[in-house]
C-alpha cells in the first residue's frame, strides 16, 4: 500500500498519526530530501527517514508530536562539531549513535478531527449534519445513540421523542464532554429531572441546545449548536479525544545509554530472560558480544 493510501486510510479510521518528511539531509546518511514516513502512537514506523540510529530520535520526537497537536522541525545531528545550517525554531537532538551525516525532519501529526454523534432523523438533525461536516467535524448518524460513543467528542440528540434520557444517560457514563438534546426549556428540564443528574453531569447536557442566537429554522438552529460545540472545544476545553491506543513504552539502551522508544521494530535481546532494548542493532550486536565472550 502506498504512504498516501495509507495515510487516507488512517483518516479514514479516525487513528491519529504523524506524518514525517525529510526536508534536509547532510551524507553520509541513509535518507534523503523528500522522503516520508507514517509514524503510528505505538511507535510503528511505515515509510523511510532514516536508518535505525535516527528511528529512535525521530519516533521519540513524533510521540511528543502527537500528544502537542503541534508540528516539529527536528534536527537529528551526530555527536561532534557538524556544519550543518541553522534552522531557528527547530528542535536539535544530538544522536551519538549516527556514524556522521545530519537530518532535519519535518514533523507533523495528523489528529482526528472533533467527531459529532447526531441521534434522530429529522430536518434538524439534517442540517446539523451538514453544518458539521462544512466545519470540518466528523458526522456520525444514528437513530438511537446505540453505537459505540468511545470516540465520541460531542452528541447531539434531535429526536423529537424517544429514549432521549437512555441516550443521554449512556453518553454521560461513556464520558462523552457534550452533550445536547434539541427541545424545549420545559420539556428538557422534565428530562434531566428525571436522570437525577449531579452538577457536575448536568454541565455537560445542553437544553435548549445551542447558543442564544434566536433561531427558528432548522439550519438556524444547526448553526447556533455548531457555534456552541465550536465554543465549547477553543474555548472550554472540551477535549477532542482520538480512538485510544496501547501506551508506549521506553527502555534504557544498556550500551550507548540512550533512551529508546519501544516499538515492533525496535531492536531487541533476551539473555536469560531478561529483555534488553537498543537503538540500533550496532548495539544489539555489540551488547551480544560482550555478554557471549565472543
Amino acid at each position: 500500500m502506498k504512504l498516501t493510501e495509507r495515510a487516507q486510510q488512517l483518516v479514514r479510521t479516525r487513528t491519529p498519526f504523524v506524518h514525517a518528511t525529510v526536508v534536509r539531509a547532510q551524507q553520509p546518511t541513509s535518507a534523503h530530501a523528500g522522503d516520508e514516513a507514517i509514524l503510528l502512537q505505538d511507535g510503528t514506523i511505515e515509510g523511510f527517514v532514516g536508518g535505525q540510529c535516527a528511528q529512535n530520535s525521530v519516533r521519540k520526537a513524533a510521540l511528543g508530536a502527537l500528544q502537542s497537536h503541534e508540528s516539529v522541525l527536528l534536527r537529528v545531528l551526530p555527536d561532534g562539531d557538524l556544519q550543518f545550517p541553522e534552522a531557528p525554531g527547530a528542535a536539535v537532538v544530538v544522536n551519538p549513535c549516527l556514524s556522521g551525516g545530519a537530518l532535519e525532519i519535518f514533523l507533523e501529526p495528523q489528529i482526528p478531527a472533533p467527531l459529532v454523534r447526531i441521534c434522530g432523523a429529522t430536518p434538524i438533525a439534517d442540517a446539523l449534519a451538514e453544518m458539521c461536516e462544512l466545519v470540518g467535524f466528523g458526522v456520525q448518524r444514528s437513530a438511537a445513540g446505540a453505537d459505540s460513543l468511545a470516540d465520541t467528542t460531542a452528541m447531539v440528540i434531535a429526536s423529537h421523542g424517544g429514549p432521549e434520557a437512555e441516550m443521554i444517560r449512556a453518553a454521560l457514563d461513556t464520558g462523552v464532554g457534550y452533550i445536547g438534546l434539541v427541545a424545549s426549556k420545559i420539556r428538557g428540564a422534565s428530562i434531566l429531572d428525571e436522570l437525577g443528574l449531579s452538577d457536575a453531569e448536568r454541565a455537560r447536557v445542553h437544553t435548549p441546545v445551542g447558543l442564544p442566537i434566536g433561531a427558528k429554522t432548522s439550519a438556524e438552529i444547526a448553526v447556533s449548536i455548531v457555534a456552541q460545540v465550536i465554543q465549547a472545544i477553543r474555548k472550554d476545553g472540551l477535549a477532542v479525544t482520538p480512538r485510544p491506543v496501547d501506551v508506549t513504552v521506553e527502555a534504557l539502551d544498556p550500551v550507548c545509554g540512550m533512551t529508546v522508544t519501544i516499538g515492533p521494530d525496535t531492536p531487541h535481546l533476551t539473555i536469560d530472560d531478561i529483555d534488553y532494548w537498543f537503538c540500533s542493532s550496532g548495539c544489539r550486536t555489540s551488547f551480544a558480544a560482550a555478554k557471549t565472550g565472543s
